[in-house]
C-alpha cells in the first residue's frame, strides 16, 4: 500500500453576528468582547484525507480554534515528503514530520496540529486496509462502553437558565457533567453550588474555568470545590504557569486536569512532572495525533495519572478518532461527549460532517463502533458546503 495523494481541506461555518454579539462568551478569556468576533465567530477545522493505490483513503482532522488554512497550507507544502509512502510506517512518518521543523522552533502550535490530521488519517487509512476497528490495531478493546460526562454548562446570562441545562443532562441519562467557570470567583462558585444542589450528590460535577485564575484565587475557589465535592478542576491556570500547578496540586485535594493546550510527551511529561496534574487531556487533533497521543498515555500511565480525552469543539472526525482511542486505553477515564454548542442551532461540522451517525449513547455511555478505521465517512455534500477554497497555485 502507497500514498498516492494527501488531500487538506479547510472547512469554515460562518455564524451570525446577531449570535456573536450576544452578551459573554462561551469561555473565560482575557478582553472577551474585544477579541470574541475573532474567537468565536466561526466554527472551523481542517480535515485531510490521505489516498492509496489500494483504494483505501483514510480522514483525520488538524484541530483549528483559528486561521484553519494554516494548517492547510502547511499539510500542502509537506505532502511530497509523504508521496510513495506506506502509511503503515506512521511512527517513522511521525519521527520524519517531526523532524523537519524541530530544530526551527515549531515543535508546537500549528505545526504539530497539521501533523495530527495527516497522523489519524494514516491510521484510519491502515485500520480501513485491514477491515477492522482502529482500536485492534492500537492493541485491543479495553473500555466498551465508554463512560462520557455532558459538556458543558456554558456560562449564560441568568442562573436559572444553567441550572435547567444541568437538570435537562440528568433526564437525558448523564451522571456527569462540566460546568464552564473562570470569570468571577464568587459567581463561578455560586453556580457550582446551584448546580449540585440541582443534581444532587450521585452526579459527577466537574469545572473547567479555561485558564481564567490566577493562583490565589484558584486556590480560594478550589477551596469551596472540595466542598461541593467537585470531581476534577480543569485549567484554573494559564498553560505557562507549571509552579502555579504544582502549588494547586499539593493544597488541594480535588484532581487538577489539564493537558488540552498542550503538544506533545514532552509537553505532558512537564505537566505530571513539574505541574503535578492528576488528570490528562490530549486532543488527538491536537497533540500529534494517534501516534503521540499513545506515548502521552504510556507516559501518564508510567505516573499513575488517567487519560480523559478532550475533545471540545472538534469536529466528528476527531470525535471519531478520540472514540477509538480511548476504547483502546488502558488508564483511560472518562469521554467529554459535547453536547452545547454556541448556537441553539448546533456547530455542522459536529453534527452533519459524518455520512450517518455513529454516536450510541445510553445511559451515560457510548458504545464503541465496529466499523472499519475510526467508523466513519465523510459527507462530501457538507465537506464542499463548507470548504474554503485554495488561492491559485497553493
Amino acid at each position: 500500500m502507497r500514498i498516492t495523494d494527501v488531500e487538506p481541506i479547510s472547512l469554515i461555518v460562518e455564524r451570525s453576528k446577531e449570535a456573536v454579539e450576544r452578551p459573554g462568551s462561551p469561555v473565560s478569556m482575557p478582553y472577551a468582547e474585544e477579541v470574541k468576533e475573532v474567537v468565536f465567530g466561526r466554527y472551523q477545522t481542517t480535515v485531510v484525507k490521505v489516498h492509496t493505490d489500494e483504494g483505501v483513503t483514510g480522514i483525520g482532522e488538524c484541530i483549528s480554534r483559528l486561521a484553519p488554512t494554516a494548517t492547510r497550507d502547511i499539510v500542502e507544502t509537506i505532502k511530497p515528503v509523504l508521496l510513495g509512502r506506506d502509511p503503515r510506517d506512521v511512527e517513522v512518518i511521525w519521527e520524519m514530520l517531526y523532524g523537519i521543523m524541530m530544530n526551527r522552533g515549531h515543535n508546537k502550535g500549528f505545526y504539530i496540529e497539521a501533523i495530527s490530521g495527516i497522523d489519524i488519517a494514516l491510521w484510519d487509512a491502515m485500520a480501513k486496509y485491514e477491515g477492522v476497528p482502529l482500536y485492534k490495531l492500537l492493541g485491543g478493546l479495553h473500555n466498551n462502553p465508554l463512560e462520557c460526562y455532558a459538556s458543558s454548562i456554558f456560562m449564560k446570562e441568568d442562573l436559572e437558565s444553567s441550572l435547567e441545562e444541568a437538570r435537562g443532562y440528568v433526564e437525558a441519562g448523564y451522571d456527569s457533567l462540566k460546568v464552564k467557570i473562570g470569570e468571577d470567583p464568587e459567581q463561578d462558585i455560586e453556580l457550582v453550588w446551584a448546580v449540585r444542589d440541582t443534581v444532587g450528590p450521585d452526579v459527577r460535577v466537574m469545572v473547567d474555568a479555561n485558564c481564567g485564575y490566577d493562583v490565589t484565587t484558584a486556590l480560594r475557589v478550589g477551596k469551596k470545590l472540595e466542598e461541593a465535592d467537585v470531581y476534577w478542576f480543569e485549567e484554573p491556570l494559564t498553560p505557562d504557569n507549571l509552579d502555579g500547578y504544582r502549588r494547586l496540586s499539593d493544597k488541594l485535594s480535588v484532581p487538577i486536569a489539564a493537558g488540552e493546550t498542550e503538544f506533545t510527551r514532552w509537553g505532558f511529561r512537564d505537566l505530571i512532572t513539574k505541574g503535578g496534574i492528576g488528570i490528562v487531556q490530549p486532543n488527538v487533533a491536537r497533540t500529534g495525533g494517534v501516534t503521540e497521543c499513545k506515548k502521552i498515555a504510556a507516559l501518564a500511565s508510567a505516573y499513575h495519572v488517567p487519560y480523559a480525552p478532550h475533545t471540545g469543539t472538534s469536529s466528528l472526525v476527531c470525535l471519531a478518532a478520540s472514540l477509538q482511542l480511548s476504547a483502546y486505553l488502558p488508564n483511560f477515564l472518562i469521554y467529554e461527549y459535547m453536547r452545547a454548542d454556541w448556537d441553539e442551532e448546533g456547530n455542522p461540522l459536529r453534527t452533519q460532517l459524518a455520512q450517518e451517525s455513529f454516536e450510541d449513547f445510553r445511559n451515560g455511555y457510548l458504545y464503541v463502533p465496529e466499523k472499519p478505521g475510526i467508523g466513519m465517512e465523510l459527507n462530501e455534500e457538507v465537506v464542499e458546503r463548507y470548504r474554503v477554497q485554495a488561492p491559485a497555485g497553493v
